[in-house]
């Protein structure tokens, strides 16, 4: 080992000081330097290991020459204080800091902390345990020893809940999943209650108001604005007014059966007949129709609100602007092909105990609770075959149509009846109008920053403020400033609502069968296609990658 007096603290006790002769002490090695700064009082300096390599290159190439009998002098080691390292992510939402415990100099205190969190502008949601946690760590590290943590978070901001509107009252067609109860608690099918009616000033809806959201920040305090909620219109109907003290409140102003509509509730007239036959002849009504027995073989009924059937609708034909609700059940019979011999058209729902031969059409869900027998069923919302507790409900033969997807208990038959299923066919759609939205948002971005350079081109404000004139015209480009920052707000949030969308579409519109798929159902979600060769049990069917997936896993 070199001789310890070889090494010394410089006169400012900064810096190791080695002085060696090389013919007397060389040659030397890095490690032997190395050793001396080992040395108890030497140890919690940092080595400067370029001038400690450069000192045994000068050294050992100056053993046994003329000039190896002078002292050279090379500074080998030197205090450094603490540091510390504050990095930010990408979004801004988080900072990391990094404290390295000081060589022999000064450790790193709160008090710089606190500046360099300054110099990088770290300031809003700052963690002092987090903080304080560091510095209790860095003082239990060796020099040049390193501690990390988040010590800054942000808080994303909380966009807005969309409208909701709640209805306060029972449809005519609740009543089909809510036959009544006898005293000795089992269930009358054939009994559905009393039809749905109200009286003025009954509650039929109220509005739950969109929220604006809550504002979040990032760590160097900026505000993050949150998108608000989407609103949606609660509009009076024909019957109905909005609230006089509250216009989130819909009312009723005349006794009838109440009927939703896209944007509210209607109050219906209501007329009542026995049967619709030859000799009660069609019926075309301004309001909702209450047939307490049947439609019989060709005729039509038509109204402008709901048709509730109590009996049976027999090879018929019902048009309705509301839903159709019949509850035993709609029997037809094959005429050609494609072509059956009853029809239900509704811009709301269908609901039924049994189907069979029919031709369906609704704007709104399809609801059968007990069977959907060799029909041609198109819905654009979902399809429902099955009664309240998913014991029974088989969907045999046809074509289905279902946008929103489709839920059974059985679909197909042990024979292999040909069932054909098409759900899910419009995300392309989906995709376009995300698209044109893209489009619109960044189209109203370009003409925000367009109106917001032209304001910041206008002279001071002292030199125009007289000038009528201009004082219009700057009033005109602030109010078309805020127009616009109001139409890309609602532009991006029905982007971000529609990327959702587009996002879940197979997962939210799929097939539910909960007892069993038979062979030769013909399942078609999206562009995906399978044709069943065998029995399947319990199953949720959905489109994964362009294809058709069975999940097994919520069997009970």
């Amino acid at each position: 080992m070199l001789d310890p007096e070889l090494v010394e603290l410089s006169a400012d006790n900064v810096f190791v000081e080695l002085r060696i002769t090389p013919n007397t002490h060389g040659p030397v090695t890095e490690e032997a330097i190395l050793a001396l700064l080992s040395l108890p009082e030497f140890e919690q300096l940092f080595p400067l290991e370029n001038i400690i390599l450069k000192a045994v290159i000068e050294i050992n190439q100056l053993c046994g020459q003329d000039d190896g009998k002078f002292e050279l002098f090379f500074k080998i080691a030197e205090r450094r204080n603490g540091t510390i390292e504050i990095e930010v992510n990408e979004d801004k939402m988080e900072s990391e800091m990094q404290l390295t415990a000081a060589w022999g100099g000064e450790e790193v205190s709160i008090q710089d902390i606190l500046k360099a969190l300054k110099a990088n502008n770290v300031c809003m949601g700052l963690s002092k345990v987090k903080i304080q946690t560091l510095l209790k760590q860095l003082s239990q590290l060796g020099p040049g020893k390193t501690c990390r943590s988040v010590i800054a978070t942000g808080k994303p901001s909380l966009n807005g809940d969309n409208a909701l509107i709640e209805r306060k009252v029972p449809l005519a067609r609740e009543r089909l999943l809510q036959p009544q109860e006898n005293e000795d608690g089992t269930v009358d099918m054939r009994n559905l209650g009393a039809v749905i009616m109200v009286k003025p000033g009954d509650l039929l809806m109220e509005k739950i108001p969109a929220t604006i959201g809550t504002e979040g920040y990032n760590v160097h305090g900026q505000i993050l604005a949150p998108l608000p909620g989407k609103d949606t219109t609660l509009s009076a109907g024909e019957g109905t007014e909005l609230s006089e003290s509250n216009p989130n409140l819909l009312l009723a102003t005349v006794p009838g059966q109440p009927v939703e509509t896209k944007t509210g509730m209607q109050v219906d007239d209501v007329l009542n007949i026995k049967d619709v036959d030859v000799g009660y002849g069609n019926v075309e009504f301004k309001g909702s129709i209450l047939i307490t027995g049947d439609v019989h073989e060709g005729m039509v009924v038509k109204c402008s609100g709901d048709i509730t059937v109590i009996g049976f609708v027999d090879s018929a034909s019902l048009f309705a602007d509301g839903d159709v609700i019949v509850s035993k059940g709609i029997i037809g019979r094959q005429l050609k092909e494609r072509e059956l011999s009853t029809k239900i058209k509704a811009k709301g729902q269908i609901c039924a105990q049994f189907i069979q031969y029919s031709d369906l059409d609704a704007e709104g869900e399809i609801l059968v609770t007990k069977q959907l027998l060799h029909s041609h069923t198109r819905t654009k919302q979902r399809l429902t075959v099955s009664d309240a507790n998913n014991r029974r409900g088989d969907l045999v033969g046809g074509v289905v149509e279902a946008a929103k997807g489709l839920k059974a208990v059985i679909i197909g038959a042990t024979a292999g009846t040909k069932t054909e299923v098409f759900c899910a066919m419009e995300q392309s759609n989906l995709k376009n109008n995300m698209k044109e939205l893209d489009q619109a948002v960044k189209s109203m971005v370009v003409a925000k920053l367009d109106i917001e350079a032209r304001l910041k081109k206008l002279p001071p404000k002292s030199e125009w403020q007289g000038d009528e004139m201009m004082v219009e015209q700057v009033n005109m480009m602030l109010e078309e400033k805020n127009r616009i920052t109001e139409e890309w707000k609602r532009e991006e949030l029905e982007y971000e609502l529609t990327k959702q969308e587009v996002e879940s579409y197979y997962q939210d519109n799929r097939i539910e069968a909960h007892k069993h798929i038979f062979a030769n159902v013909e399942l078609h979600i999206g562009q995906a296609f399978n044709r069943t060769q065998r029995e399947h049990g319990t199953c949720i069917v959905s489109n994964e990658n362009q294809e058709i997936k069975f999940d097994y896993s919520n069997r009970s």
